[in-house]
């Protein structure tokens, strides 16, 4: 082997050493010949631990990645890619993966496959919130349009019902136009209310947890205290530059929320979680710190009819509810650099409030 070989030896070495892909390499008994530091890092294994051992003790994926399928690749020699994989994770957690498999024939004893893994749950994440943000922006635009065209035929509808009563003859009517009247303020109180907050943030430094606490024990009073609210706080969370109102109104939106999902059940809890989350992204900035703050209940779930929308102002799984606590909770976290998530199914319902710890508004 001569320098040149060596040296090309060295650096495809390296490359695997630094890709962000996991990279297996299997022999035509589907057992392990090699893996990266990617890999190894994504199962929690070392390679000197997992070298001739059969990739079923790796891989634990039930549809599209397993040993027949592999087997298959391997005798047909045609390569294939699976998408959006859900893989276990030694952890019990749950990757999402892209998967190529790649049959290698250098001759009729030197076979074997090479798996290339891709774990693609922060760009499937990053694309959600960014379409979250964007349908929210969408949102607020058309109702900030509809606003004008309602409010200014309202506020005429309203003077002229005042003009009306000056000029009725009997006081017994002025019922009516005082129905008139109320009923014009109502809308345009519920038009100011789908505008959302109309005042930018006054930011100080404040511990996430007191306001916490503050919403808690709010909840708790509105209920008689019967409800079962735990904490989980990660005490290492440093003071956030917020506005405190803001804050509290958008975690007091949702709080009572997951309150009225268990209201009717002896049995329903809610978690409050804060966790601080590094290197994170929210849409597409990155931020060295953020503040994760979870709100989850085991009630019912949300529909999933209504899942997508669910931050759309007017929607709504409550019968006595008007569809605005989420949209101005959303509302008020985006004015801080935030954004608000959910995830639903039944007997969980997790609303994670994402809030920067650098926050772009923030006073330097």
């Amino acid at each position: 082997m001569n320098n040149l070989d060596v040296n090309l030896e060295i650096y495809q070495q390296r490359i695997l050493e630094n890709l962000s892909s996991a990279v297996l390499l299997l022999d035509k008994s589907l057992c392990l010949q090699y893996m990266n530091p990617a890999a190894e890092m994504l199962f929690e294994v070392s390679v000197r631990h997992m070298i001739g051992n059969s990739v079923e003790l790796l891989v634990h994926c039930t549809e599209g990645l397993t040993a027949e399928s592999l087997a298959h690749a391997l005798e047909s020699g045609h390569p294939f890619t699976e998408r959006e994989l859900s893989m276990p994770l030694p952890d019990g957690k749950r990757a999402t993966v892209d998967c190529t498999v790649i049959p290698l024939h250098e001759s009729d004893d030197d076979t074997g496959l090479l798996i290339e893994i891709q774990q693609i749950d922060r760009q499937l994440r990053i694309s959600r919130e960014e379409h979250l943000l964007s349908q929210h922006q969408a949102a607020q635009e058309l109702i900030r349009g509809l606003a004008h065209e309602i409010k200014n035929p309202l506020g005429g509808l309203r003077g002229a019902a005042q003009l009306l009563e000056q000029e009725l003859p009997d006081p017994a009517l002025y019922e009516y136009t005082q129905i008139i009247i109320n009923e014009a303020d109502r809308l345009k109180n519920l038009v100011n209310r789908l505008l959302g907050p109309n005042r930018l943030p006054s930011l100080q430094e404040v511990n996430i947890h007191t306001l916490l606490e503050r919403v808690r024990n709010l909840v708790l009073a509105e209920s008689g205290h019967k409800l079962n609210i735990t904490r989980d706080y990660d005490p290492s969370i440093p003071d956030l530059f917020v506005d405190s109102d803001s804050i509290i109104q958008a975690l007091l939106n949702i709080l009572r929320n997951a309150a009225r999902e268990i209201s009717d059940n002896p049995e329903g809890q809610i978690i409050l979680h804060s966790r601080i989350l590094r290197q994170f992204t929210i849409g597409n900035r990155r931020y060295r710190l953020v503040a994760q703050i979870g709100i989850e209940d085991n009630g019912p779930g949300i529909p999933e009819s209504i899942r997508e929308k669910l931050f759309y102002p007017m929607v709504t799984a409550s019968e006595d509810g008007v569809g605005l606590g989420l949209t101005i909770a959303q509302s008020l976290i985006n004015q801080h650099g935030g954004l608000v998530e959910c995830t639903s199914e039944p007997g969980k319902t997790l609303f994670s409030v994402l809030l920067p710890v650098e926050n772009p508004n923030a006073a330097k």
